[in-house]
């Protein structure tokens, strides 16, 4: 699992530092209007992309980790109908756009950057043969360097003077092309000769309708704040929401690789040793809780300063108050993730339908009417209590149907830090106002503890270096 974690986590990172870095590079060369419109049309696009291929890549995920054999079937059959389903979607998206209220020129960017359903959705498929087979360093290898490139390539033509349409016509041609590089991995091993399969591309809508359920209204839920800010606060709005939200990509980093990563063992593990899966559930909380508390409060402490420095204009300073309510929310993340992974893996996937159709809906009525008073704080708390709600109705069930939480168990070291790292900020406050001295000082004493208590769980020092002789 250390292996494929660690080839997720860098895929996810360079993906998220890349991303932030577009985000921070819009805002620094093009101001917070052409921001709100990069996010917003990148929100359409996320939304509509989830929708047509999500649910079909867990199912994928999910029967290939169990029936490695059918890797072929998957491949082409699976391709064919994930291109149906990301065409509809990307036609759908095209009309909701042109029938909403939006400027020629939003609408446009939005038209463009939707394109990209497509290209990442059918690389969805061979992700999840990737994910299946446990060789997740083969995403890495062909999304890494492609998202260095395009990076590098975007900043340049900003520079150049070029605006959001071209910037979202390049971040569709990288996926094009790392969906090419992903198929040349592949079709190496695998012969393409095989007949199309209608009766399995009936059976996978069939098997897959829950998840489409549940990856449709999750999604909503995600990006509803963003959606209705649009329509009531505008674009700058928008650029001012969607940067405190990119804040929260460290965690998010975190939590999508582990994810990944343990989704298929989990899948074995309920089929053959299902007692240990509380255990590997568990584990997987401490670890997002002990990166969630203390980021938290780093976040109370840095974050105004932080949204300034990053985003290079002083008027980010007023989503101060929207990123401390919103970092509260990790907390929740960190349960929901996890228990949500766990009841999909034995079978319970229509748990998670419920819950996100309860939240959304509930969700969806706090954020009109707290949008509409408060418009940017307003969306931060619906952020809040919509994790909150959504928390709960993973709790409950995973206690009844699966196994009690040991919450002592997995908030100790995580407690430990965050008393650690309140101590830490305490005493740089009284020493030096520098940003960048006070981020890394805190950073290295927080990783420090981390390797300390790693150590102590290990058994000692002594037991990490006979392990690590073992393994050499």
């Amino acid at each position: 699992m250390l292996g494929n974690s660690l080839s997720i986590l860098i895929n996810r990172l360079v993906q998220s530092l890349t991303t932030f870095a577009l985000v921070a590079a819009i805002a620094r060369l093009l101001g917070p209007y052409e921001l709100g419109q990069y996010l917003l049309a990148f929100g359409y696009y996320y939304i509509f992309m989830s929708i047509a291929s999500q649910g079909l890549k867990v199912l994928f995920t999910r029967e290939l980790s169990r029936n490695l054999e059918e890797v072929q079937l998957y491949l082409i059959n699976g391709t064919l109908l994930q291109l149906f389903a990301s065409l509809i979607s990307y036609g759908i998206l095209v009309i909701t756009v042109f029938l909403l209220p939006y400027n020629s020129d939003t609408s446009t960017a939005c038209y463009i950057l939707g394109l990209m359903v497509v290209p990442f959705s059918l690389s969805n498929v061979t992700e999840a043969i990737f994910q299946a087979q446990e060789r997740m360093y083969l995403i890495t290898l062909s999304t890494v360097p492609v998202y260095i490139l395009r990076l590098l390539v975007i900043i340049w033509i900003m520079q150049q003077g070029y605006t959001i349409n071209l910037v979202s016509a390049i971040l569709v041609l990288s996926e094009i092309f790392i969906l090419v590089l992903q198929w040349g991995l592949l079709i190496q091993k695998i012969n393409l000769e095989r007949q199309i399969n209608w009766s399995f591309m009936r059976r996978s809508i069939k098997a897959a309708r829950t998840f489409f359920a549940i990856e449709a209204i999750a999604v909503l839920k995600d990006r509803m704040q963003l959606l209705i800010l649009s329509l009531i606060g505008g674009e700058i709005v928008v650029g001012l929401y969607g940067a405190v939200m990119q804040l929260m990509q460290p965690f998010e980093i975190i939590a999508h690789s582990l994810a990944l990563a343990i989704f298929p063992r989990m899948n074995k593990i309920v089929a053959a040793e299902p007692e240990k899966l509380r255990d590997l559930v568990e584990g997987v909380i401490e670890i997002l809780l002990s990166v969630a508390l203390p980021l938290i409060i780093g976040l109370f402490f840095l974050g105004r300063d932080l949204l300034v420095f990053v985003y290079g204009n002083p008027s980010f300073a007023d989503a101060d108050t929207a990123l401390k309510i919103v970092a509260l929310a990790l907390v929740a993340s960190s349960l929901m993730k996890p228990l949500s992974l766990a009841l999909v893996a034995s079978g319970f996937e229509r748990i998670n339908l419920r819950e996100v159709s309860v939240t959304t809906s509930i969700g969806g009525l706090i954020s009109i009417v707290l949008v509409t008073a408060y418009q940017l704080t307003g969306a931060a708390i619906t952020a809040l209590l919509m994790q909150l709600i959504a928390c709960g109705q993973y709790v409950y069930p995973v206690h009844r149907r699966l196994f009690p939480i040991r919450f002592w168990h997995v908030l100790r070291y995580p407690m430990l830090a965050s008393i650690w790292t309140l101590c830490v900020f305490l005493i740089l406050q009284r020493i030096t106002q520098d940003l960048l001295i006070t981020m890394l000082t805190a950073t290295s004493l927080y990783c420090l503890l981390i390797m300390t208590l790693s150590i102590y769980a290990f058994g000692g020092l002594n037991a990490v270096k006979a392990k690590l002789r073992r393994s050499l």
